[in-house]
């Protein structure tokens, strides 16, 4: 199985996941489906809230994850920081950047601040993303749960960094 996440150690108790892919479409158009509430809500999740840095919007990911996330960075087309959960135990720091490769856009995410023991839910799940985020440029639907549930067994045997 072909896994584009992998999983790192940030100290004792938390980690990172950082997952990359290439799309088949020019920057401002990924740009478009990752930070129009429209578009996320084909692939990722329902947003709602004042989309302007340092604003906090309210999220409800199909990955059943819901919660403030405040915007910290918004550089258009190139990077996005994003703080899930702020002011809280459980914040997390999401981020991710967009780079043009000829007439494709690669996209790399990271996010921190999870257990270690939980780093394989996060690294299928964020596959998972991904490869929804495709299915949504070409106007197919979200495959995210059968995904997620078949990819998590290959992403816990996979080593922490």
């Amino acid at each position: 199985m072909n896994t584009i996440a992998t999983m790192h150690a940030l100290d004792d108790r938390r980690g990172a996941i950082r997952a990359e892919e290439v799309y088949d479409t020019g920057i401002e158009d990924l740009w478009a489906a990752c930070t129009t509430p429209e578009r996320l809500a084909r692939w990722i999740a329902d947003v709602s809230g004042d989309l302007a840095v340092g604003a906090t919007v309210e999220a409800s990911f199909t990955s059943t994850w819901e919660g403030p996330i405040r915007i910290e960075v918004c550089d258009r087309p190139h990077h996005i920081l994003l703080t899930m959960e702020p002011g809280t135990d459980e914040k997390a720091r999401l981020e991710a950047w967009f780079t043009a490769e000829g007439d494709k856009t690669r996209l790399v995410v990271e996010e921190d601040g999870h257990p270690l023991d939980k780093l394989h839910y996060y690294g299928a799940g964020w596959q998972a993303h991904l490869e929804d985020l495709a299915r949504s440029l070409v106007g197919e639907s979200s495959a995210w749960k059968e995904r997620w549930t078949e990819l998590t067994p290959a992403y816990e045997t996979m080593p922490v960094e």
